[in-house]
Formats: structure tokens, C-alpha cells, sequence
């Protein structure tokens, strides 16, 4: 393209870049670059003058000129005295010339015959997890008016003020210094300092910094550690139902696993049963997806059975602090005295999930393999998050999201359970002292993935339980309701649907 882009183009271009989180300015820019870098403005070529691009696009003359003296700073453009500004020749060199429809398909291709058979990429792969059943939610569920889904964010609860500040305070040229560099196998020592000190302690958990690696996650955690202690013929035990993640991670490396049942109480110790497998995977502190918590003496039970068995447990303590009716129990890790526990937890799941903040805490030659694991896969988490996240905390943000998170929490589940109780009385709800969901068994000839059918075209979102069991075929008559991320006003209304739906599947048998 060798002339200048007409005023039509101009806010074509500029309402692509209309997005609600960029002023006009920074509209204004991207529009600019993605002009100068897709090819439509081609190098050398003069731009329509700040008054002309402000008359064409409808907006203030000094936005303009803020925009073109900001991408002047960063070589986009280039100012002439007299005769205005120019896109930058040295900016694109190198690039080759943007070339689109049937001649830009032609060159993708190259010369010569036609396409010939690419490899057969499903005999050579060694593993299919796309094949395996994993919880679904909708990409777009936040339009969606009753959203009960677990784990999810909700933008009302979020500490955007507390969150902004401490990523400022990174920014600092001292902060910038610290977490800048490649740590390769290091993590932020002020978010370790701070996860030993304020963090752990709450859990009952005491740890020394050579015994704690920070991860993506709390599932780039469980896949870390299955990867260094699970092999084929490895023996592991998990929760039936449970969390299919962590089923499905376990799956990958051995087909020696084993669905133990979990009652009122969390997960059955059985001594016997226990003594035949390796490692127990387990969710004490609120069972996945039940919700249910593991009482002190079927803890120190277990434990006892690992010491006697020499197996060890992996404590997946995704939801610890959530508890309405008193002080959480102490995590299974703190009444460990040899080691025999490896202890998975989440700093993002209270905050937002995107943020993708979680940690491992187990025996120092347990976490030296997974710092050496770890730099073979990504190196580090990014180290801006790591340093925002322990500024956070140590400001108390986060034991100030926590009250947060506890309270709504509560008063949703308050809601939620008064709702069943009267638009949906023939379901069972599964006792739960805290957490975000409840765990819901339908009412017999009602089979989850059917509701989920029909309430989904309702507006009302609900995850089918059949997910969470590793039986084939999976019991039908169970549901996940959480309530982490729909607002209060929602919870009734969409209940009295759901509930409604219920009755309408109950006729039908």
C-alpha cells in the first residue's frame, strides 16, 4: 500500500483498538503500531497531520499529539520539521512486506506441486489428554446471568487499589533490580520469606526456605511432583470422587491408581487397603468436590498408616483458609514428623486465578529435584508476580482479602443453602463447614449431565458431578454448585430455576 490511509480506514483501524481497558491516547497508539507493523502504512509515508487525525477520528487535537510524540520516543515515528511525521524506515527494516489473500496463501505454500501428507501426528503422540474427562466451563460464562461455577473470578471481590499498589511498588527502580534478572532455579526471597512467615504458620506449617519451591499454580505443583515420583507401576491411591485434574495428571504416568471412597468425613483410612500403594493423594482441609473436612484423629490415622506402610501423601491444600465455623484444622503437613507429606498449596485461588501463584513445601531433597525440574520446564514463575504478590502480603492485603473472601463466602453459602432448601427440597446438599461449592445428589431418575443441559439454556451454569469419579460409568446424580462467583442477588433466582428444572425432570421419568 503506497498512499496514505483514508479518514475511513483511519477509524476502521481506530475501533479495533477500542478497548475498554485503554484511553483515547493509548487507542490512538495501538491503532498507529498495529498500522505500521500489519503493513498498511508502509515505511517512509507521511501520516495525516495531528489536526486532521483529530478532525477525522472525532477527538481532542492534544490526545493526538500526546500519541504521536510518545511513538516518536519509541522510534515509530519520525518528526520532520516543517513537514510533519513520518513512519519510520529503520522500524520496519528487515520486515518482510505484510502480503495477504490468495498471493499471500501462495507464498505460505512455496513453489512447486501441491501439499503433500503432513505426519500422522495420533500414532505418534504417546499420550492423548485431550481424550480424558476434565471438568468444562464455558469460555464466556461471565455472560452467562447464574453462573455456578467453582473457582472462578469475581471482579467485586477482587482488591483492584490494594492489587495495583503493590505492582507499582515493583516497579521501583530497587524492585526492578531485584526481579528483572533470570533467577533460573531461584525464587523471590521476599515472597518466600513471606509464604514461610505468614502463610504457613496459619496452617500449623513451619519450613525452612530450602524446603519451598513457588509454582504456576497449585496444578503445575501436582504435575511437578507426579513427574519425579510417579512412574509406571507406581502405586497411587486418590479420593473417589475427586479432583479429575489431579486423576487425570496421575493417569498420564502410571495405570496403577486406585479410587479409594471418601465418606462424611473426607477420605476412609482402611490401614490394610492404604498399605498397598506408594503415595495417597488427598484433599483434608475441604475434600474435592464434596467439601467435606477431614477431622484431627482420621489425620493422625493416616499419617500413622504412612509411617507403618512407608508411603507418603501428597496434601493438596487448595481451599484451606475458607472455613465459616471456627479455626481452620491445622493441615495434615503440620502433624508430619518425618517428612512423609508433600504439602501443595494456593496463594491465587483467594485473590484470582489468573494470577497463578502456588507453592510446594516437602523434604529439601524433594525440592532441590523440583528447582532442577522446574528450570527445565520454565525456569521460574515470572518474577514480577512473585515480587507484587509478597509485597501483598506483607502489606496485609492479603489476610485483609481473606476476611474478605470468608465473609462473602459465608453469606453466600447462607443463601445458596436456604434457596435448595426451598425451590429444590429433593436434593440432598452434602454437609460443608466452608469453601465455594456445595456438593449436591440429585434426586433419583435426575442424571446431572442432562440438567446441566437444559438449566445451561436457561442462563444458569452448574458443573455435572460425573466428572469428579473415576468409575466407569460415572454416577449421574451428583452436582457442584459453587458460589464463588455470582453475585448475591443472582443465587435465588437462578436456584428457583434450577429448581424448577429439577421438578420438570422428576415429571418426565
Amino acid at each position: 500500500m503506497s498512499q496514505r490511509p483514508s479518514p475511513a480506514l483511519w477509524k476502521e483501524l481506530l475501533q479495533r483498538s477500542a478497548r475498554a481497558n485503554l484511553n483515547l491516547q493509548g487507542q490512538i497508539r495501538e491503532m498507529l503500531v498495529s498500522a505500521i507493523l500489519d503493513g498498511h502504512l508502509p515505511a517512509g509515508v507521511p501520516i495525516p497531520s495531528s489536526r486532521d487525525m483529530a478532525d477525522q477520528l472525532g477527538v481532542a487535537r492534544n490526545t493526538v499529539v500526546l500519541a504521536y510524540q510518545q511513538l516518536a520516543d519509541e522510534g515509530f515515528l519520525v518528526s520532520r520539521q516543517r513537514s510533519g511525521h513520518f513512519v519510520n524506515t529503520q522500524m520496519l527494516a528487515g520486515r518482510p512486506a505484510a502480503r495477504t489473500g490468495a498471493a499471500g496463501a501462495e507464498a505460505r505454500r512455496g513453489p512447486g506441486p501441491g501439499p503433500t501428507p503432513g505426519p500422522d501426528w495420533q500414532q505418534r503422540l504417546r499420550l492423548h489428554p485431550a481424550a480424558q474427562r476434565s471438568i468444562v466451563k464455558p469460555a464466556d460464562w461471565q455472560a452467562y446471568p447464574y453462573p455456578f461455577l467453582y473457582g472462578q473470578f469475581d471482579s467485586t471481590l477482587f482488591p483492584t487499589a490494594d492489587w495495583r499498589e503493590c505492582c507499582m511498588k515493583a516497579l521501583s527502580a530497587l524492585d526492578i533490580r531485584e526481579w528483572a534478572p533470570d533467577l533460573i532455579t531461584r525464587d523471590d526471597e521476599q515472597l518466600v520469606q513471606q509464604i514461610r512467615t505468614r502463610v504457613l504458620p496459619r496452617r500449623g506449617v513451619w519450613a525452612s526456605a530450602n524446603e519451598l519451591i513457588v509454582t504456576v499454580g497449585a496444578q503445575h505443583a501436582l504435575f511437578m511432583v507426579a513427574d519425579l515420583l510417579v512412574r509406571e507401576g507406581t502405586r497411587v491411591a486418590i479420593e473417589e470422587p475427586g479432583y479429575p485434574d489431579a486423576r487425570n495428571i496421575f493417569a498420564c504416568r502410571t495405570s496403577q491408581l486406585v479410587a479409594l471412597p471418601v465418606d462424611g468425613q473426607g477420605l476412609r483410612i482402611e490401614a490394610e487397603a492404604l498399605a498397598a500403594f506408594d503415595y495417597v493423594y488427598a484433599t483434608p482441609s475441604h475434600q474435592c468436590p464434596t467439601g467435606v473436612t477431614m477431622p484431627l484423629d482420621r489425620r493422625e490415622a493416616l499419617l500413622a498408616v504412612a509411617e507403618r506402610a512407608d508411603l507418603v501423601v501428597i496434601e493438596d491444600d487448595f481451599e484451606s483458609e475458607n472455613r465459616f465455623d471456627g479455626e481452620p484444622i491445622p493441615a495434615l503437613k503440620s502433624l508430619d514428623r518425618s517428612n512423609r507429606v508433600v504439602y501443595v498449596g494456593s496463594l491465587s485461588k483467594s485473590v484470582a486465578p489468573g494470577l497463578r501463584m502456588g507453592y510446594v513445601v516437602a523434604a529439601p531433597e524433594l525440592i532441590a529435584e523440583l528447582r532442577a525440574l522446574r528450570r527445565l520446564m520454565l525456569r521460574h514463575p515470572t518474577a514480577f508476580v512473585q515480587r507484587a504478590f509478597a509485597l501483598f502480603l506483607s502489606l496485609g492485603h492479603y489476610d485483609a482479602q481473606l476476611r474478605r473472601l470468608a465473609l462473602a463466602q459465608r453469606q453466600r453459602s447462607a443463601i445458596v443453602l436456604d434457596a435448595l432448601a426451598r425451590h429444590a427440597p429433593q436434593c440432598e446438599v452434602v454437609p460443608a463447614s466452608g469453601g465455594g461449592s456445595v456438593w449436591l445428589r440429585l434426586p433419583p431418575g435426575v442424571g446431572a449431565p442432562e440438567l446441566a443441559a437444559q438449566a445451561g439454556a436457561e442462563g444458569v451454569l452448574i458443573e455435572p458431578g460425573d466428572v469428579f469419579f473415576m468409575a466407569e460409568p460415572p454416577p449421574a446424580g451428583h452436582v457442584r454448585l459453587g458460589y464463588q462467583s455470582i453475585a448475591e442477588p443472582a443465587i435465588e433466582p437462578g436456584i428457583r430455576i434450577l429448581g424448577a428444572i429439577i421438578a420438570r425432570l422428576q415429571r418426565g421419568r
